[in-house]
């Protein structure tokens, strides 16, 4: 009984200290509240608007804009970011036909890790369409040695990846611009320091990245479609939406399929329904429903007509 009450006391007292830092801490919260941050002030935490043809339960891909993408991806981006899951023959999605994805392949600046079968050692061969696209750096230590120790994500899955999604991406492309003066003056610390490039859609608002679309006419595309820097960005950020889900077209057919079954399936279960039914709800109407007792004598004058017959 002792030991109870001792366990009692203890257990109370714990729940005092507890009750009384909380309240302690709550009181300084409230009396002293923490100052904003800079990227709390800064920071745009919502991207800026992109409509894209995949969009929503009934969206498909413009294949002329991811052909467009693929080429800013080739011609800016390849060089430091990788494309792992997304093998070339898959190109054919976008509307490459066999001959066009093999030269791609062929022509990639960046050759495939292989090995020498006569000597065993390590070397590199041409790409092949069944070859995924391969990484710009032999390893994380080589690609962090040259992006002053930042490490340049794979864009496989950045679409998914980042909140936002396209939007995050066409954002931050087009975020970059001069720290303004009003934040170094209200936060004198939070300064852009060498090798880095102030870009609010960035969650510190510091990246290692410098621009990669610097001007108009930096990729030429093949239909003749002018090359803003807008207009890049969107492009790249659609064609990345597709490499991160390019069964997008088919999950959307999938789901309308599915919900047209449902609703079909449903209006036919209410039809068999009211048909079923329809006869028993009617003789209730008729004859009323009867109570337990006369139901019993009802079914056993029925039994003993049948016996009698």
């Amino acid at each position: 009984m002792l030991l109870r009450f001792m366990g009692y006391v203890v257990g109370f007292g714990f729940v005092g200290v507890l009750l009384i830092s909380l309240f302690i801490n709550l009181g300084d919260y409230f009396s002293n509240p923490p100052e904003p941050t800079a990227e709390e002030v800064f920071a745009h935490h919502e991207p800026k608007e992109l409509h894209l043809a995949s969009d929503g339960p009934f969206g498909r891909f413009d294949r002329q804009q991811l052909q467009r993408g693929f080429q800013v991806y080739k011609e800016v981006c390849a060089a430091c970011h990788g494309l792992n899951l997304v093998a070339f023959r898959n190109l054919a999605d976008l509307g490459y036909s066999e001959a066009e994805v093999k030269a791609i392949a062929d022509q990639w600046q960046i050759e495939v890790p292989s090995i020498n079968d006569e000597t065993g050692e390590t070397a590199t061969r041409k790409a092949i369409p069944s070859d995924r696209f391969p990484d710009p750096y032999a390893n994380e230590t080589a690609a962090r040695a040259a992006n002053n120790n930042a490490l340049p994500p794979d864009l496989s899955l950045i679409a998914k990846a980042r909140s936002g999604g396209a939007a995050y991406t066409y954002s931050l492309l087009t975020g970059y611009e001069q720290q303004p003066a009003e934040l170094v003056r209200r936060f004198p610390t939070a300064k852009t320091p060498a090798n880095l490039h102030y870009n609010p859609y960035f969650a510190n608002l510091n990246i290692a990245m410098p621009p990669p679309l610097t001007g108009e006419g930096q990729v030429t595309y093949a239909d003749g479609t002018r090359g803003s820097v807008d207009q890049m960005a969107k492009d790249v950020s659609a064609f990345l939406v597709w490499a991160a889900e390019p069964t997008l077209e088919r999950r959307h057919a999938a789901g309308v399929a599915v919900v047209l079954f449902l609703l079909i399936a449903t209006v036919l279960g209410y039809f068999a329904y009211r048909n079923i039914w329809a006869e028993a709800k009617r003789k209730v109407r008729v004859t009323g429903p009867l109570d337990p007792v006369n139901q019993a004598k009802s079914n056993q004058a029925k039994r003993d007509e049948g016996i009698a017959g």
